[in-house]
């Protein structure tokens, strides 16, 4: 299972990248996952982040 931020629905919030910066960061303004972060879903963190995304942009797959 992989985390992902779909950057259509994304809106630079920046609330992923705050809540677990290990894990989001921004790229362009947008929400985006560290390199080698991807497999990240299992840390209730990270699905924290994902229920709490203002856009609904992060997906847990």
């Amino acid at each position: 299972m992989t985390v992902s931020v779909n950057r259509e629905l994304c809106y630079g919030s920046g609330e992923c990248a705050f809540r677990v910066p290990s894990v989001f960061t921004a790229v362009d303004g947008l929400g985006a996952v560290v390199p080698g972060r991807e497999d990240a879903d299992g840390d209730p963190e990270v699905r924290e982040a994902a229920e709490r995304c203002p856009s609904q942009a992060i997906t847990l797959d």
